[in-house]
């Protein structure tokens, strides 16, 4: 039997730089994937004609040297290998109470000077958010979560949700909450339970080294990743599913058996660490039902994070013709008029499509050099959803619904954008159910878990599982996100190069 220092399950994001940091290494790496491509989330593809953008529409620079990532994907061999392009700002906020559109930079000095501009009257307020997500940032950058976690005793309110953070700052000034945190979808879909110091991390990292995109998609990061792990000697499987793993005594070899995805060619390897870039409760399926239940119930009290609907359309000209002009737009509905309503938009989708429309986050890739092959000139259309509005239907009640839902989005878009709806050549829609037949994620969960508020003075999250020899590399060790899966995977790596020192 075939023996490895690490078999990796899933060739997601975190997956990938975990493996690809382990073989440079000179660990004996195998990542086992399940899909025809590696990448997970982190992926590109076409539909057709059309070019679909899995989920990345921004991301901090890594090649900032305090971004959460600069150190993992160096160390991954894969910093260089992929064109990060900026998106010349975080957001333009449109819609709602804002008035008229408010574009945040991707800088802290230049949001500082925008926001104050626009309104002076919240300055000091500003001062100070901008000020905590900056310390934060840095923090996180410099020394990781660990870091960060040590920092509580210098912040009163370090337990307090974004709303309460932004309640005290800004009163009842919605628009000025919407300018700063108008991209709530990034983290979390609920102000009320999101813990304000998760947000601020995210957001400031952004600010810290400027949002960027990768040209041509996030497959190309997703397949440099790959190709490292391969160069440094490691082995990666597509088409493979996982379908039993037994984790043995510490010292001893776990097994981890492997199918075709149709059950045929069953093989089973010997490893002596294995990694889970998948959801705990994947994995717990996989495992004997007494190590199955120990897992489980270690996570028991996490709850998934948000999901969200994409829609990508194809344009048969540059969404600019039409009014679109920023890279990254925030569009919100005129219902929503505090930021705490934004938690009723991913029930909205539960219903059939009527008067309230969700908050959009709308990725026009004409509008920087993406490497976005066009045409048809692509738009991507991100809100909230919920699985549980999707996932009691039948197959042709479920087309049926998402095709109306599909023509409501398209209306409202052409409300803000005239014409748009016209231009569309091409379309692709993804709701939450397809989210979680894709990544096989609980829920549709997209960001690990929910960045709750604080329950205890535990760590907030660590790679290490409750089974000694089994690790997460996905964003259910980190923050979520990007960063904070890459950043999770750089510290599983980490870790298991501490407990298994090379002999």
């Amino acid at each position: 039997m075939t023996r490895f220092d690490a078999v990796v399950i899933g060739a997601g994001l975190g997956g990938l730089t975990a493996g690809a940091i382990l073989a440079r290494e000179g660990r004996k790496v195998l990542v086992i994937e399940r899909g025809n491509s590696v990448g997970g989330a982190a992926s590109s593809y076409k539909a057709g004609e059309l070019f679909v953008e899995g989920s990345l529409h921004i991301t901090g620079n890594p090649q900032h040297v305090r971004d959460p990532k600069h150190r993992a994907l160096l160390r991954a061999g894969v910093l260089d290998a992929v064109q990060w392009i900026p998106a010349g700002a975080l957001y333009e906020m449109r819609g709602g109470p804002v008035g008229d559109p408010f574009t945040l930079p991707d800088e802290f000095a230049a949001a500082r000077d925008a926001l104050i501009r626009r309104f002076p009257s919240a300055s000091a307020g500003i001062t100070q958010w901008l000020g905590d997500l900056e310390r934060l940032a840095g923090t996180l950058g410099d020394g990781g979560l660990d870091a960060v976690m040590a920092l509580a005793p210098s912040f009163p309110d370090w337990r307090a949700s974004l709303g309460e953070k932004l309640q005290a700052l800004f009163g009842d000034n919605e628009a000025v909450k919407f300018a700063l945190a108008g991209n709530l979808s990034y983290v979390h879909d609920d102000i009320a339970a999101l813990w304000w110091v998760p947000f601020a991390m995210v957001q400031g990292s952004f600010l810290l080294s400027g949002a960027r995109f990768v040209q041509g998609g996030s497959q190309r990061l997703s397949s440099a990743l790959a190709r490292a792990v391969r160069k440094a000697g490691g082995e990666v499987l597509l088409r493979r599913t996982v379908s039993g793993v037994v984790m043995q005594d510490p010292g001893a070899a776990h097994r981890v058996t492997h199918t075709m995805r149709d059950g045929s060619d069953p093989q089973t390897v010997e490893a002596s660490i294995v990694i889970g870039n998948a959801a705990p409760a994947t994995l717990a399926s996989q495992l004997p039902e007494h190590q199955a239940q120990l897992l489980t119930a270690s996570y028991a009290e996490r709850a998934p994070s948000l999901s969200l609907f994409a829609l990508t359309l194809g344009l048969s000209k540059p969404p600019r013709e039409f009014g679109v002009s920023s890279y990254a737009t925030q569009l919100l509905p005129d219902w929503m008029t505090t930021l705490a309503s934004y938690a009723e938009a991913k029930m909205l989708m539960a219903d059939e499509p009527g008067a309230r429309m969700p908050p959009l986050a709308i990725a026009d890739y004409t509008a920087i050099d993406s490497g976005v092959p066009s045409p048809p000139y692509v738009l991507s259309v991100v809100g909230p959803d919920r699985v549980t509005s999707w996932d009691s239907l039948d197959q042709d009640t479920y087309r049926a619904k998402r095709g109306r839902w599909q023509q409501a989005l398209l209306a409202h878009l052409d409300r803000s954008y005239p014409g748009i709806a016209g231009a569309v050549t091409a379309a692709a829609f993804n709701t939450a159910f397809s989210v979680q037949q894709y990544l096989g994620a609980p829920q549709g969960a997209v960001y690990g878990f929910a960045p709750l508020l604080p329950q205890s003075d535990a760590p907030y999250r660590s790679p290490r599982t409750a089974l000694p020899g089994l690790y997460l590399a996905s964003a259910y060790a980190g923050i979520g996100g990007y960063s904070g899966t890459v950043q999770a995977a750089a510290e599983c790596a980490e870790l298991i190069l501490q407990d298994q020192p090379q002999r």
